[in-house]
């Protein structure tokens, strides 16, 4: 049976989806299904790497590469056999001619015949490319970069956010592809969990909303299916954090009873089989993994990243009493602040850190974030005041908007001191705000936060940030269009701070870059 596009859209709608909905719910098979999702623009690499490959949390002697093998990458459950094993290389050439490690791992179909290996040995601050064979085929060549150790001139890196597929193609994924970059930086909403949305949108989801092992493993496979994020996978080493999305909108911790745990715990289960993620419970990807994704990294002696979890220990939302971080990670995010290096220390931070209210005086405008928990969020940052640590620098996803906030230990309070910076980046492609919303809010919210130097909620892409010894820069770089897969990429703005001095200013040359607001 071939579909075409008309006979597409006719098994959408008998499965009472709405525009254009991929048919998994009308009955197709497998091979039905991604031959719908093909027609539709989605296209995977050769089976049965379909998925692509990818490496993540690089150290100065290890990374961890990943690849899914995925031959029916829709299928719920794959025609493979209970273990299949995968042999491994790495190289210090594209080639692949002078190889360096090598190896062979088990894919299970416990763990979705996927594939996590923490290769170690490795010579620190060093690019290397690695490939997967198995069932007589070869994968796609990906590129990868041990952490470098000692002195470092230079550090760079791009953050990623909010990548609903429905709302466009991800153009800005192939120009993080593109970059000359050390790493990425994934800040969360990876994926979303609800079905189809309908309406005037390119592409849409293929189910409804997800709830087992399988509904979320088929979502990640359809995430995957954008070329250009496979791409950004195969030329970087990633760095993840997560956000609600991944499994349900605006979820706390482990609320919501026991249908919730076994939901989060699928969702949790597919996100790591999905990801180049070094899980610290699960060693070598052996068993059942509970993805611990807080985590500290170097990068010689320029960088010390540190990951947030901000979904997986918060409690209800209490600006009082309540915790985002959970008690054992407070606790170890505040040791770590006290025996902090010298350097720029960077939060990757999934949800916004900075007060952000709606008008002067007036109430919080999403107390799912840090507003949530402001007891909680001041006495994280007095503690970072008080330790003396310096030149902090907070990067951060989830508004779908770029932010620039002057961090503060209590921002009501505006003798209180500066601290840190904290920048928060545009979405990949997920809704953002109206362009008449954003010329009526952002003077508000500029006025109702004295710490907020820069508000632009209209445009998509993702931020590239460096670091030298002297300052820290922030590139906000955006698309011309979700809609278009290969819109180009330009520079919006540039912010900078100097090493030592808290506060950021704005590139003089890019000053006058379209803004819905900036603080003059």
């Amino acid at each position: 049976m071939r579909l075409n596009r008309r006979d597409l859209l006719k098994a959408a709608g008998a499965a009472g989806a709405l525009n254009l909905a991929w048919p998994l719910s009308a009955g197709l098979s497998p091979a039905q299904a991604l031959e719908a999702a093909q027609a539709l623009g989605a296209a995977y690499d050769p089976a049965p790497f379909t998925l692509g490959v990818g490496s993540g949390d690089p150290q100065p002697g290890s990374v961890v590469l990943w690849t899914r093998l995925a031959p029916e990458p829709l299928a719920a459950e794959q025609a493979l056999p209970d273990i299949v094993e995968v042999e491994w290389l790495v190289a210090e050439d594209p080639a692949l001619s002078r190889v360096v490690a090598r190896g062979s791992h088990p894919a299970s179909a416990t763990l979705g015949h996927s594939v996590h290996v923490a290769v170690h040995g490795l010579a620190p601050g060093t690019r290397y490319w690695y490939a997967f064979t198995a069932l007589g085929k070869t994968s796609r060549v990906g590129r990868t970069k041990t952490a470098a150790a000692g002195p470092v001139p230079r550090v760079r890196f791009a953050a990623a956010n909010c990548q609903a597929f429905h709302d466009g193609f991800y153009a800005a994924h192939r120009g993080i592809a593109a970059e000359d970059l050390d790493f990425v930086v994934h800040l969360g909403d990876y994926i979303y969990e609800h079905g189809p949305v309908g309406g005037d949108h390119v592409r849409d989801h293929d189910a409804p909303a997800t709830f087992t092992l399988a509904d979320y493993r088929r979502r990640h496979a359809l995430y995957k299916g954008d070329p250009s994020l496979r791409d950004a996978h195969a030329a970087h080493p990633w760095y993840l954090t997560w956000d609600d999305h991944e499994v349900v909108n605006d979820y706390s911790g482990t609320t919501g009873g026991a249908p919730f745990l076994k939901r989060r715990s699928a969702a949790y289960q597919a996100w790591y089989e999905n990801q180049p993620h070094r899980d610290a419970s699960a060693a070598g990807g052996a068993g059942l993994p509970d993805p611990e994704i807080h985590r500290v990294r170097r990068w010689g002696d320029l960088l010390e990243l540190t990951v947030l979890d901000l979904r997986s220990y918060r409690s209800a939302q209490n600006l009082a009493g309540g915790t985002i971080l959970g008690a054992q990670q407070k606790g170890w995010l505040k040791q770590n602040v006290s025996a902090a290096p010298d350097g720029w220390h960077v939060w990757a931070n999934s949800i916004m850190l900075s007060q952000l209210r709606s008008r002067v005086g007036g109430g919080y405008m999403f107390t799912d974030q840090w507003d949530g928990f402001t007891a909680e969020r001041k006495e994280v940052l007095t503690h970072v005041l008080n330790s003396g640590m310096e030149d902090l620098v907070v990067v951060t996803g989830d508004w779908h908007s770029a932010f620039v906030d002057d961090i503060r230990p209590d921002f009501d309070n505006t003798a209180s001191p500066v601290i840190g910076t904290e920048f928060t980046a545009h979405s990949v492609t997920s809704g953002a705000y109206s362009a008449d919303w954003n010329r009526t809010n952002g003077p508000v919210m500029g006025k109702a936060n004295p710490h907020l130097k820069y508000f632009e909620g209209n445009r998509y892409g993702y931020d590239v940030y460096e670091a030298t010894p002297a300052r820290f820069s922030a590139h906000l770089r955006v698309i011309a269009d979700r809609r278009d897969p290969n819109s180009p990429v330009t520079t919006l703005t540039s912010f900078h701070i100097d090493r030592g001095v808290a506060g950021s200013y704005e590139d003089p040359a890019t000053k006058n870059s379209p803004a819905q607001w900036r603080r003059d």
